[in-house]
């Protein structure tokens, strides 16, 4: 059992990531790969435990990429280190622009007479503030009933506190962590909303821009869906990868390296992306 993509609280998971290496060792991962959104700040320390643990791990992050179709599109990148400065000086600059995303939807929430504060906010938020701590905090105040039922009513793309994000394109970001010596591999195809067809011929021209892999295994991909993943990347010699998207308690039904329960990814997709990470070393 691995996983690959997981977030601590670096981002928007609730475990450390100190406590999501003890707790994959615990649960007797063989691989682990942190890939918070848009940061690296708990690679270090995730590394350096991981290395004590004798747990096998890569370092990662989840990017949020530009995309004109129905859906949205996170590109996932992994390393062997954690000091990944040209990554780093990018990813300063998308965090400045979250903190002004997040003052425009604090604004946009009081104006709907949702009195919530960036303050509040804080003191949820172990790391960077994204909009699940503003659905926690949205919760906890009464004003919504469920974290979907924030998003449902203001927080996703058409909602009225909807605030859009600074997003970087597909062939900067693939070549961003190309330059940076790392894999990049598109996150959770599912989340593009194409058609077969359509994703098909999209990853074409992903390929075209340097992709290198696929997210195939997902703890919301079906079965049907897997398995053209897989002949996808069999065609366009991508690398398979797979992870669960654990965030802890904010998604409290996804399971560390279990997904929903029935997530399997195979110990080769550890193998074969280390072994292309380590072509750079």
């Amino acid at each position: 059992m691995i996983d690959l993509h997981t977030h601590s609280t670096a981002s928007d998971g609730t475990f450390s990531p100190e406590e999501l290496v003890y707790l994959a060792k615990k649960e007797g991962l063989q691989a682990l790969a942190l890939t918070d959104h848009d940061t690296i700040d708990g690679l270090e320390i995730a590394y350096q435990i991981a290395q004590k643990e004798n747990l096998p791990f890569l370092c990662g992050v989840e990017i949020s990429i530009q995309f004109n179709g129905p859906g949205h599109f996170h590109l996932l990148g992994y390393f062997l280190h954690p000091q990944i400065p040209e990554i780093n000086t990018t990813l300063v600059k998308l965090k400045k622009a979250r903190e002004e995303r997040n003052k425009k939807i604090i604004e946009k929430l009081n104006s709907l007479g949702i009195k919530i504060t960036l303050e509040e906010l804080k003191n949820i938020a172990k790391g960077e503030i994204g909009r699940p701590h503003i659905a926690y905090l949205l919760v906890k105040k009464g004003i919504v009933k469920t974290f979907e039922e924030a998003f449902e009513k203001y927080l996703k793309k058409g909602a009225p506190a909807y605030a859009p994000k600074a997003l970087l394109s597909p062939q900067s970001a693939i070549n961003l962590i190309l330059a940076a010596k790392g894999a990049p591999i598109l996150a959770h195809p599912f989340t593009l909303k194409l058609s077969y067809f359509e994703l098909e011929k999209y990853l074409r021209t992903l390929k075209d821009f340097g992709l290198i892999g696929i997210e195939a295994y997902y703890t919301e991909h079906n079965p049907d869906f897997t398995k053209f993943l897989i002949n996808c990347a069999k065609k366009f010699d991508f690398l398979i990868t797979g992870g669960s998207d654990f965030h802890g308690k904010n998604k409290p039904d996804i399971k560390l390296g279990k997904g929903f329960g029935n997530l399997k990814v195979p110990f080769e997709c550890y193998e074969k992306l280390k072994n292309f990470l380590e072509k750079f070393s």
